[in-house]
């Protein structure tokens, strides 16, 4: 407990002195420098302006309510991190969703490391941290490697080290944004997986896409089975895919109230006995306790 008063002192000793008109810091090499960097400094959360170049779009707002009571209970347990961007103004580097969740329920200030950054390097911190994270949809983290290569620069085998991912792999979430725009939504929506985007852009032809896209959704296809429908697209002589069991009316009834009350599109495969299995997607941590606590309720 000692140790954690004495953390807690020192980030408001810190806050106080990049209070001091005199000791305005600008650069690593400037006065005091040395003692800011690397230590937690509890910020007025009013002194912090938002990211321009955050690359995350999307901020379930359920799951940031979730995180403010989280917050409310223990705290900020992980620390944003913030540029300096003149005396006593700072922007967020990373940790949009801790920020979003502090001022949903009124805190004041916040933990949080300060670093000196050009904004350039703030871009490239942001997208590399943001493509580090477990909830993103596959078009996010895409979108954010094609930044990295139009905006910093960064060749597929650079952004191989800086993120710890194979060549392949970052190739593979590329190639996605080649999908027509609606797709696109449709996978960062939970529509389909991104199996199914991997399958689909093998087709050229966007009008095609669109076509299978539809298919997938209208009778919840498999990744398996839109692979087979490509096959069969681009080889129209191979033998055709069979087509899907029919759902049954009442399956059928019953999908957009399930989609409803989960918030997501409902997956049902019924075989020919009549027995079916439901599927229930999930995009983050936060959406499936979201998830579990509707299961719950329903008991």
């Amino acid at each position: 407990m000692a140790k954690a008063t004495k953390k807690q002192a020192l980030g408001r000793g810190l806050s106080a002195l990049l209070k001091d008109p005199s000791n305005d810091i600008k650069s690593a090499d400037d006065k005091n420098a040395d003692t800011l960097i690397g230590n937690i400094v509890e910020l007025d959360i009013d002194v912090i302006e938002i990211n321009p170049f955050q690359p995350r779009t999307n901020f379930n707002e359920e799951t940031l309510r979730e995180l403010a009571s989280s917050i409310k209970e223990l705290g900020v347990i992980q620390p944003i991190t913030v540029r300096k961007l003149e005396f006593n103004k700072f922007q967020l580097v990373s940790g949009e969703r801790r920020f979003r969740a502090s001022k949903l329920i009124g805190l004041k200030t916040i933990p949080a490391y300060i670093r000196i950054a050009n904004d350039q390097e703030s871009l490239e911190m942001a997208l590399v941290e943001n493509i580090q994270r477990q909830d993103l949809d596959p078009i996010e983290i895409a979108l954010s490697y094609q930044r990295l290569i139009d905006e910093i620069a960064l060749t597929q085998e650079q952004m191989s080290e800086r993120v710890g991912k194979k060549r392949s792999t970052i190739a593979n979430y590329l190639r996605l944004l080649k999908l027509d725009p609606i797709i696109q939504t449709g996978m960062r929506d939970g529509f389909i997986s991104m199996g199914h985007g991997r399958a689909i852009i093998n087709i050229e032809d966007q009008n095609v896409q669109l076509d299978i896209y539809e298919k997938i959704i209208t009778e919840k296809l498999s990744v398996r089975a839109t692979e087979s429908l490509v096959k069969y697209y681009n080889n129209p002589k191979a033998s055709k895919p069979s087509e899907s069991q029919e759902l049954p009316k009442f399956v059928k009834k019953g999908i957009k109230e399930f989609s409803e009350y989960f918030g997501h599109k409902i997956a049902v495969k019924v075989s020919k006995n009549g027995k079916g299995q439901i599927t229930i997607p999930f995009h983050s941590e936060e959406d499936f306790n979201r998830i579990k606590k509707l299961v719950q309720s329903a008991k």
